[in-house]
């Protein structure tokens, strides 16, 4: 590269070692090192494992689980929804399976696993949905009522009803 009479630039280099320059004169021919060096060092990503969960629930449940099929220890792993947006706080890697809790957000799920001490970071493997399924919609039971023994008894119902739903009456826990 000749010398502009600025600054250089010999663009990104991508190769680790310990990098020198030495100027050579184009008239003389006659060179010289340039002094100090810069070195490139390149970091691991963190290893990858495969997301793990997920599925369907019906609202108002408890949720279910997303976890990695393992983790190395050292690395941070943060739970995502969109593919960016943090779900509660990242989970130290123990060199064993994590478990990031019930979720019940309804969406799309990734893991970032980052290593603190050279801010690499990788994304895991796979993407988990959870869905919450709606709960059918209450409607209230109507009927009931005294009647004389040996009569013909009382209707029970509701006051509406969803098509594609299947009711099924109980008395106490008996259907």
């Amino acid at each position: 590269m000749v010398g502009t009479g600025a600054v250089l630039s010999f663009g990104f280099q991508t190769v680790a070692g310990v990098y020198t320059v030495v100027a050579t004169n184009i008239t003389t021919t006659c060179s010289r090192n340039m002094t100090g060096s810069a070195t490139i060092v390149i970091d691991p990503l963190p290893g990858t494992f495969t997301v793990t969960g997920g599925g369907s629930y019906c609202a108002g449940g408890t949720g279910l689980h997303i976890g990695l099929s393992g983790s190395a220890s050292g690395i941070s792993y943060q739970l995502r929804i969109g593919g960016s947006t943090a779900v509660g706080g990242a989970v130290a890697g123990t060199g064993g399976l994590i478990d990031f809790g019930l979720i019940t957000g309804s969406g799309s799920y990734n893991v970032l696993a980052t290593n603190p001490a050279t801010g690499c970071s990788n994304v895991m493997a796979g993407i988990i949905s959870i869905t919450a399924n709606p709960l059918p919609t209450a409607f209230s039971v109507i009927g009931g009522g005294n009647y004389c023994a040996g009569g013909s008894g009382l209707n029970i119902g509701l006051n509406g009803s969803t098509t594609g739903v299947n009711y099924q009456l109980y008395n106490g826990t008996v259907a």
